[in-house]
């Protein structure tokens, strides 16, 4: 991709996480919010004056069609990721791409072939990589501040009441604890021990036939593993633990956008470290994707897409383990 001095960025999906999002554009230096595009163009414009934004787009085509627009935040439903990704990245667009990637693991590697085909920048938004905390944790596993990594064990639930109109619980829209809560659970797995050799699942299931609460095992050739637990209905702390021969790091609640570590190390005193984010932690993610766009790269270095799809296989396993199968939405535009 060729480089730019400032990246013009809009929103395509104003819903609640982009809501979030936006807000820590201002952390973001090199960067400005132009548009924002939704399938109803009151909801667009809505969006747009709360935010300040310039343009307010009543489709996802019109906003692809946009000259005016460098990159592209997709937040829409995950089934909707991999036709609409495709879509902008056809139209020139960069695309950073809200957890989960794709809904399958099949059209995550479809959107990865198109974005390196075409050689046009492309990004799961796994705000969670780019934590500082997040950043230590990584930088402390490389200095073998705990030994060897033995194991992980990682855990995030909420408490919902079903309700079948509601996009977490609805099959179509890919709703589900596993591409809402336990992506988050792998992406820590991989980012420490790398794709496993196994996944394990069990699990419950909602009336509308998507995942209640999964608990994954990951298994690993040289015998190490990964405990995962997530689910719908229990509330949990969101913590992770890695353990070492030498000791072991927790990741404080909630672990996918931590404020702190505890290093725990035999013979030592546990070590407390603050390590608190940007704004409410979007901009770490932000910043990557426009210094790589000014730089003229195609991929980030803390999330490649090899990342992704390699993320995205775990959760198709379980999913297909308890009987949970997706589709993308070609119909998404």
């Amino acid at each position: 991709m060729p480089t730019m001095d400032r990246v013009r960025w809009a929103v395509l999906g104003p819903g609640r996480i982009a809501d979030n999002l936006v807000p820590d554009f201002r952390f973001v230096p090199n960067a400005e919010l132009v548009a924002v595009g939704s399938r109803c163009v009151d909801r667009a414009r809505a969006f747009a004056d709360k935010h300040g934004i310039e343009r307010a787009h009543g489709s996802y085509r019109e906003l692809l069609d946009d000259p005016a627009i460098d990159a592209v935040y997709i937040a829409t439903p995950h089934p909707q990721h991999h036709a609409i990704g495709v879509a902008a990245l056809q139209a020139g667009k960069a695309i950073l791409v809200e957890k989960a990637f794709t809904a399958t693991a099949a059209g995550a590697e479809d959107l990865v072939k198109t974005a390196q085909r075409l050689g046009v920048f492309a990004m799961e938004a796994m705000w969670t990589r780019f934590q500082p905390a997040i950043v230590r944790l990584r930088d402390l596993l490389a200095d073998g501040a705990i030994g060897e990594i033995q194991s992980v064990q990682v855990d995030l639930g909420v408490v919902r009441d079903f309700d079948p109109a509601d996009r977490v619980f609805a099959h179509q829209l890919g709703g589900g604890a596993l591409l809402d809560l336990g992506v988050y659970l792998v992406n820590f797995a991989h980012m420490v021990l790398g794709e496993p050799l196994a996944v394990h699942a069990a699990g419950s299931l909602e009336p509308s036939g998507v995942d209640a609460a999964a608990s994954l095992l990951l298994s690993y050739p040289d015998g190490r593993t990964a405990s995962l637990m997530c689910g719908l209905h229990t509330p949990m702390p969101g913590h992770a633990r890695v353990f070492g021969t030498a000791g072991w790091i927790d990741v404080q609640p909630r672990f996918h956008h931590p404020r702190s570590l505890v290093l725990h190390r035999q013979g030592h005193e546990p070590e407390s470290m603050i390590i608190p984010p940007i704004g409410d932690g979007y901009a770490h993610e932000l910043i990557e994707v426009t210094e790589c766009l000014r730089t003229g790269r195609t991929e980030s270095m803390v999330m490649p897409l090899a990342a992704s799809l390699s993320v995205q296989r775990s959760p198709d396993s379980a999913l297909a383990q308890l009987g949970v199968r997706f589709s993308e939405d070609q119909n998404a535009l």
